[in-house]
């Protein structure tokens, strides 16, 4: 077993600034997947990602898909020993909020810190894990340790299937671990064991032909915007969150208290949670429900309402037409479509001229936190930053993992490394050196833990 020695720790400290260059490589080519005038640069930055593994020693291509590319590679270091995937994204959020201090795709390094986009979500984590792989093959770890980098995470995946049923050029493992997630708290490890899903969906209503003067219809013309607002109003209750679609929570199963007693032990904490993400009102106080609602429950979420006057001041006219844009995060046993079909009829009574379309949907996820692997991962976790971790889930969605988990059929963990105060799709973007360090530790020790183990077993 590899334990935390001089020589692992001499290795982290000369790596520094090789990984502190190649990251704001990644860094400066900006993927944003969302972006149809970016695409030179996702292929440039997969094209990035080859170039690293097969300068790291390891085998590297690219899988074409129906979209954009994966980049797959690693060591073969013998077929009697298991294999290990690692999942990452090297695709980035679009950056265009006006709260930037910095250009967002010009990398800058603040002593410890690491800012520009890309940084923690996930192009440092990536980077993180593949510098201590190298290490642990130069170690000579039994383990066959492979990469699945992806360019559409932040669209949804909607291509990463292409990917996997291409079985000779990515081969099935006997793990996964994903290396996309956020703690609750610098002061506490967390390792997710659930994701939620994600349904996203439009609501369109056209009730004319073009604007019409409200002082000559008004009152007679009907508002598409208004109803539209309705609609929403319908679906939720806007203070308190609760989704009032009928059959909605129908198959969710909250979490038992052995779950809750582990999330509560996270370092969770209100304040922080609120500071942030910068909010000055939230809807409870109360930590274990406010843990319970962003985790275990599903939502209802308006993202935009488009239609009539957007220059300044008002335009008193009545628009001829409107779009709501709206999202439901759904828990384990909810089904996507099914809530769609809910939504679909819902609406339709509510207001049958009301056009919706389905805009993408993600399954939940429900991973383990028992078992060889969880307590490989928990030793790995503690062994990386010296702290006992807890096992929570994680409110947002990966669409990968529900892929990966349906071709293969293998245990799939998480080893995250990004924290609250990264600015996780947010503006002013960074990652911080402590956080690689620990995390190269962190992934070490599970390479060898994953390893024992299954000689063990062999055995």
């Amino acid at each position: 077993m590899i334990k935390r020695n001089t020589q692992l720790e001499s290795y982290i400290r000369s790596v520094r600034p090789q990984f502190e260059d190649l990251l704001a490589q990644m860094v400066e080519t900006p993927s944003i997947s969302s972006d149809p005038d970016r695409v030179k640069d996702i292929h440039r930055t997969a094209t990035l990602g080859m170039q690293y593994l097969k300068h790291f020693g390891a085998q590297a291509r690219l899988v074409n898909t129906g979209g954009y590319p994966v980049v797959s590679g690693g060591w073969q270091v013998g077929k009697q020993y298991p294999t290990l995937t690692i999942y990452n994204h090297l695709d980035v959020q679009p950056a265009q909020e006006p709260e930037w201090r910095q250009e967002p795709f010009a990398f800058r390094k603040e002593g410890n810190r690491y800012r520009g986009r890309g940084t923690t979500d996930d192009k440092g984590p990536a980077l993180t894990a593949l510098f201590a792989a190298r290490f642990a093959i130069e170690q000579g770890v039994p383990l066959n340790i492979r990469f699945l980098w992806e360019l559409e995470e932040e669209i949804g995946s909607p291509n990463f299937q292409d990917a996997l049923d291409q079985k000779k050029l990515i081969p099935r493992p006997d793990s996964v671990l994903v290396s996309d997630t956020i703690w609750v708290s610098r002061q506490k490890p967390a390792i997710p064991t659930g994701l939620r899903g994600l349904l996203s969906a439009q609501l369109s209503l056209r009730t004319g032909t073009t604007d019409v003067h409200s002082g000559l219809t008004g009152g007679g013309a009907r508002n598409p915007l208004a109803e539209l607002c309705e609609a929403a109003h319908a679906c939720v209750d806007a203070r308190t969150g609760r989704v009032k679609i009928p059959g909605f929570y129908d198959r969710v199963v909250p979490p038992t208290s052995k779950e809750m007693k582990e999330f509560l032990s996270s370092g969770f904490e209100v304040g922080k949670f609120k500071k942030a993400y910068g909010f000055r009102a939230i809807r409870t106080e109360n930590r274990a429900q406010l843990i319970k609602r962003i985790w275990a429950a599903p939502t209802f979420e308006v993202h935009g309402l488009v239609g009539g006057y957007h220059g300044h001041g008002v335009k008193t006219v009545v628009p001829p037409s409107g779009q709501l844009k709206v999202s439901m995060r759904l828990v384990p046993n909810q089904n996507p479509q099914k809530i769609f079909s809910l939504l679909k009829a819902f609406l339709k009574k509510h207001n049958p001229d009301i056009r919706l379309e389905n805009d993408g949907e993600l399954e939940p996820f429900q991973g383990v936190t028992g078992g060889p692997y969880a307590d490989a991962l928990r030793k790995a976790m503690k062994t990386g930053f010296g702290k006992t971790p807890a096992f929570v889930r994680e409110g947002g969605s990966i669409g990968a993992v529900k892929l990966m988990q349906r071709s293969w059929n293998v245990p799939i963990l998480f080893l995250g490394l990004s924290l609250p105060e990264h600015g996780y799709h947010a503006p002013n973007e960074f990652f911080d050196w402590p956080q690689v360090s620990g995390g190269m530790r962190a992934f070490v020790e599970y390479f060898s833990q994953v390893a024992q183990m299954k000689k063990i077993s062999r055995d």
